[in-house]
């Protein structure tokens, strides 16, 4: 997969299919654009996908020392620009969701679709931004190998499949800890997206895993709420990434989600 000089840093990214019709997949915390494996290959079918490595996470270069939401959404939509993009149908899940509403404040005309999955559209307390910043500080004195100890079980449903585990493992020490710490480090600062997410003005499919702990059901089903129209799906047998523990249902809520979006 090619990576693209683009707003001063280097930045790694997979382009699938050759359809007009774009979908712009946005990769959660702290793993990298490999987690969307599996819908990639049931969305090719009939459009183009665009994934990337957010910097310093996957195989994108290293980030500077502060990181913020509104550079690496920046960061996209120079990525979009490097190879033609103009519309696109957008999913994030987990931070790949923050990091939607903040591209969304940049360039709403962009905006075939939103969905939204696994995430929040309120931000941190001043409680969570605390312990985002001990995180990022304990990522970079132990390294990928404890983030992974400590993320794997809370992205996962409480009873994961082995393999599920041994996958989100490899994809958490894809990255690195500056990467890790510095991402940590934008979510903490990323602004409420509650007026954000009332405003939108394209379809918005609002998904969630039934046993996501860490942004849990009720979550999705306020957002679905704000959202105009939207339409919600809760996805059975999986936590926080139901991308990889359920991908069947998933897909189908997604690949029915984008099929169906205008031109």
């Amino acid at each position: 997969m090619p990576k693209a000089p683009v707003n001063g840093t280097e930045l790694y990214y997979r382009d699938f299919g050759h359809s007009k019709d774009v979908v712009l997949l946005l990769h959660a915390f702290p793993l990298h654009s490999g987690m969307w494996a599996r819908q990639i290959a049931e969305l090719e079918k009939r459009h183009r996908v665009i994934a990337l490595d957010y910097r310093g996470l996957g195989k994108s270069a290293m980030p500077p020392e502060s990181m913020t939401m509104e550079l690496l959404a920046q960061d996209v939509r120079a990525l979009l620009q490097h190879v033609r993009v103009e519309r696109a149908g957008v999913a994030g899940l987990s931070m790949g969701g923050y990091l939607a509403f903040e591209l969304y404040r940049q360039q709403p005309s962009l905006f075939r679709g939103l969905a939204l999955c696994d995430t929040r559209a309120g931000a941190d307390t001043d409680e969570g931004k605390a312990s985002r910043e001990k995180f990022a500080r304990t990522a970079i004195e132990r390294g990928l190998g404890w983030v992974a100890d400590e993320m794997t079980p809370k992205l996962l449903k409480p009873q994961p499949d082995p393999a599920a585990v041994k996958e989100v493992r490899g994809l958490v020490t894809g990255g690195t800890p500056a990467g890790v710490a510095a991402a940590q480090r934008a979510m903490a600062g990323r602004p409420d997206s509650t007026a954000t997410l009332a405003s939108v003005g394209c379809p918005v499919l609002v998904v969630v895993g039934e046993e996501d702990t860490l942004t849990p059901p009720a979550e999705s089903e306020k957002m679905a709420q704000l959202a105009k129209g939207s339409t919600l799906v809760k996805i059975p047998g999986a936590g926080h990434l139901p991308v990889i523990e359920n991908p069947q249902a998933f897909n189908k809520a997604l690949s029915g989600f984008m099929d169906a979006l205008p031109a």
